[in-house]
């Protein structure tokens, strides 16, 4: 069974997809951004600033299926640049307490609105 996920607490989906796919006992997320969802503006204050909000941006979503970060088993963070990594490493890891998911960071060479971060991830019940 598929079930589409979507909040208002995170940002609407700006193309053809879903905020979240809850198929069986998998969620699969779809890459968040920097957006805050009341007002739609970017948060680009900074590297740190973006990353938090991208984290609440899918705390919100895996709320909306009844689910935390203790859920996920899988991430994927897209870079714009390597050397942000340090600064999106040490704002991720404080959304985890143990039981740290599987992950792949890279780098790319563009990311929708021009971010600078951009977080999907894999949840599971």
């Amino acid at each position: 069974m598929k079930q589409i996920i979507s909040t208002k607490d995170a940002p609407g989906a700006i193309g053809p997809y879903s905020q979240a796919v809850l198929a069986g006992n998998m969620l699969y997320t779809s890459g968040q951004i920097a957006i805050d969802p009341q007002s739609g503006e970017l948060i680009l204050d900074d590297i740190k600033t973006e990353t938090h909000k991208v984290m609440q941006n899918l705390k919100a979503v895996l709320a909306a299926a009844n689910m935390n970060f203790s859920n996920v088993v899988k991430t994927s963070i897209f870079l714009a640049t390597m050397d942000d990594f340090a600064e999106v490493n040490e704002v991720y890891a404080s959304y985890f307490e143990s039981d740290f998911p599987a992950r792949e960071t890279v780098e790319v060479s563009q990311l929708p609105k021009d971010v600078n971060v951009e977080i999907s991830m894999i949840a599971m019940k």
